[in-house]
């Protein structure tokens, strides 16, 4: 059944974590997570499902676990994508109008955006995002929203994201074995720019940086328009692998390591303090100063900022971002991360959280770096079914049903307030009657 609440569900496929959740707009416009759910990521790597029936799994528990604590029933889902197969290409389309007496409508620029996706891209490949830059109405440039004006030629520049048909369907396959469908497949640097950049950061200029499990995901902004995206094939796992092979260590160790006694900063560690780590099955243990395991952390850290720097430096815009950069995603809550980015790039450096969009009662839970891109998922999920008013079909699990059925009528309803009585009550009034109505006939 349809509702009218404006209810959306999404998964995040990502290569540390999968999570499933359910939100909603309320009245104020801010967005309120009706249920979420993660669990470990085991089938992904560096975006890329590689193993569908762990995947299935995980999505299986996450979205099953998202609709109990909801109570939401939901069939549509949106779903991130990322991986080292994502590029971008610009390029520039137009459209000759019937005539100038009639003004440019929403359906011209959908026409315009149509063909770009029947532009020639290379086998094994399709368009996932066709993002209009900026508009040209009769050689008049510039135009951000030329809706309502009147023109015969409409041109356009456009940010086009390219991924593998391969990836693409996989992600598909895993979704549809769990019984729910892909509304869209969201590119999710997109997705965590809406959780966590300001309108204003995106009109002076600013470089989204998200840094994953397997990934670290880049979108440049400048004058509030999309300016570049970009999928770097590294992230905090490779940080870990470091960690164990330097410290010959258990992997689960040397992630405890890195979240709890880790820093970007090898400068900045106290050297006289160690942490003792277990032995491997009774061996001795070892002791690792905090000083060497944070100059393993800066190598590999300063790999990555040397990779995102290069990436911004590809969109031209590197002189023209007043707001910098904003890190975002569980690899940003790195101690002293923000001052190493800041020292290797000199821009200023602020650390993204999806609460600016979220409702002042949202859990703490929620409201962490590594939880962006789901956040936004939901929020591009709003989007898109504003955009093409689309109606949001949902609908309450069946135990909701029931629930409902087996209300036993309390002292607290009003008067006139519709009681809901069990079918198996009924049935024992109706007896009750024909037993008493035979009683009396005997009498």
């Amino acid at each position: 059944m349809a509702t009218n609440e404006k209810i959306v569900a999404a998964v995040d496929i990502g290569t540390t974590k999968i999570v499933s959740l359910v939100g909603r707009l309320n009245e104020q416009g801010k967005l309120e997570v009706l249920g979420i759910s993660q669990t470990p990521s085991k089938g992904v790597k560096r975006g890329v499902v590689l193993n569908i029936e762990e995947t299935v799994n995980a999505i299986q528990t996450t979205s099953a676990d998202a609709i109990e604590q909801s109570g939401i029933k939901f069939k549509e889902v949106f779903v991130g994508i990322t991986g080292q197969h994502i590029k971008s290409v610009k390029n520039r389309g137009y459209i000759n109008r019937d005539s100038y007496d009639t003004d440019i409508t929403r359906d011209d620029l959908q026409n315009l955006i149509d063909d770009m996706h029947k532009i020639p891209v290379d086998v094994g490949e399709e368009i996932l995002h066709v993002l209009p830059q900026s508009y040209i109405v009769d050689s008049e440039t510039g135009v951000k929203n030329p809706v309502g004006m009147f023109g015969k030629r409409l041109e356009a520049n456009f940010h086009i994201v390219i991924g593998q048909i391969s990836s693409a369907r996989n992600i598909e396959k895993c979704i549809n074995r769990v019984g729910l469908d892909v509304k869209q497949l969201v590119l999710e640097p997109l997705a965590s720019s809406a959780a966590v950049l300001t309108d204003d950061e995106k009109e002076a200029g600013v470089a989204l940086v998200d840094i994953g499990g397997g990934t670290t995901d880049v979108a440049v902004y400048y004058d509030e328009v999309i300016r570049h995206t970009a999928v770097i094939p590294f992230g905090g796992n490779v940080i870990t692998r470091d960690i164990k092979e330097g410290c010959a260590i258990l992997q689960r160790q040397a992630e405890s390591l890195k979240v709890q006694f880790g820093s970007a900063l090898g400068d900045l560690a106290q050297e006289d303090k160690v942490v003792t780590i277990p032995g491997i099955s009774g061996r001795e243990p070892k002791e690792i100063s905090f000083k060497s395991l944070a100059y393993i952390i800066q190598s590999r850290m300063e790999e990555i900022i040397d990779a995102v720097s290069f990436e911004i430096e590809n969109s031209g815009y590197m002189d023209k971002l007043s707001a910098g950069i904003v890190l975002t995603g569980g690899g940003s809550m790195l101690k002293h991360l923000n001052q190493l980015v800041k020292f290797k790039t000199g821009m200023d450096v602020r650390l993204g959280f999806p609460g600016e969009m979220l409702a002042p009662d949202s859990s703490n839970e929620i409201n962490q770096p590594m939880f962006s891109t789901s956040v936004g998922l939901l929020l591009k999920g709003l989007e898109y079914y504003k955009e093409k008013k689309e109606e949001i079909k949902v609908q309450k699990p069946m135990e909701s049903v029931e629930a409902e059925i087996d209300e036993e009528p309390t002292e607290d309803k009003k008067p006139g307030d519709k009681k809901k009585t069990k079918f198996r009550d009924k049935i024992k009034e109706g007896l009750e009657i024909i037993f008493n109505e035979a009683d009396t006939k005997m009498d």
